[in-house]
């Protein structure tokens, strides 16, 4: 009897880290894609809060997850056309653009929530609007299709021709220039694509995992997607195992939280920063062996002749 009870326990962590890990995944993969082309977009936080803030309103509303999900997404390249304009054509910060988002979508949130629903700081959409699980795996459908867009991504960045210019925008915009890569449409059509997977990330969250909407859902999600990036070494294969990293400790964390002799040894509040002290911590193991692209972050000035 205790093996099958070993066994069941087991598996339930396992299948909690798939829904916790799942947004991470998502985010950490759109943020290489970009950075991989030149831009850092450190506003990851806040295009998740916008995206599952306008999943719910439209899921509620329509009474169709799909549509929240979709519209998310589409929240996602909106806000990443934004900051891949700002940065690719108006040569502005890419890290003070990103800051802006993160500071806009807070306060937007927290003030949408009340004037769509009348409450302050949380509300949880209809059961209707909440993506359904996949029948037989108690898993989310859209954590399969996370699995599908890392193989995906890898594909295009290492094995297409497209791939390799989005990586010379990266490495050496100059020469990718000379030789007639577009850079700035590069580099913008890119961001906005890591922008829609970070806003499917949002959509993870609001009506898919925690199936609710709060002014600080993300919870540093966005940030500890950034750090993963540096893990992954700007490799979509290895942000599964950074992102599971982080969703088998929140799952642990949370079980722990069960335990009387853990919650009589370790502060709640200690507690809640298990996952993110542990993430940071192997990250910061691997400053120095990963290599970011070379010009990421940099504005690119065409020399004018």
């Amino acid at each position: 009897m205790k093996p099958v009870i070993e066994f069941e326990l087991i598996l339930s962590i396992i299948i909690q880290s798939t829904w916790a890990m799942t947004p991470i995944l998502l985010a950490t993969l759109g943020e290489i894609f970009t950075e991989r082309s030149g831009v850092v977009n450190i506003g990851l936080e806040g295009i998740m809060l916008l995206s599952a803030f306008i999943a719910v309103v439209v899921a509620d509303k329509t009474v169709n997850p799909w549509m929240g999900v979709l519209a998310a997404v589409f929240m996602g390249a909106f806000i990443g056309a934004i900051h891949a304009f700002i940065t690719v054509y108006l040569k502005g910060n890419h890290i003070i653009s990103g800051i802006g988002i993160n500071m806009f979508a807070t306060g937007f949130v927290a003030y949408g929530i009340e004037v769509v629903w009348g409450v302050r700081g949380y509300y949880t959409p209809k059961y209707e609007a909440k993506v359904p699980r996949i029948p037989g795996l108690a898993v989310s459908p859209l954590f399969l299709i996370s699995l599908v867009l890392v193989i995906l991504f890898y594909l295009i960045i290492y094995k297409t021709d497209y791939g390799l210019r989005v990586r010379a925008c990266g490495e050496n915009p100059e020469a990718a220039d000379v030789v007639g890569i577009p850079v700035e449409k590069t580099q913008f059509i890119a961001t906005v694509i890591g922008a829609m997977l970070t806003g499917l990330a949002g959509a993870v969250l609001s009506i898919d995992w925690l199936a609710a909407i709060t002014k600080e859902l993300p919870a540093g999600r966005g940030f500890i997607a950034l750090a993963l990036v540096n893990f992954a070494n700007w490799n979509p294969i290895y942000a599964l195992g950074g992102s599971f990293l982080f969703g088998s400790l929140w799952t642990l964390t949370e079980y722990l939280k069960n335990v009387e002799a853990a919650k009589a040894l370790i502060p709640l509040p200690l507690m809640n920063t298990i996952p993110y002290i542990a993430t940071l911590l192997v990250v910061a193991g691997l400053i120095g062996r990963s290599r970011p692209p070379l010009y990421v972050g940099v504005p690119y000035q065409r020399e004018q002749a």
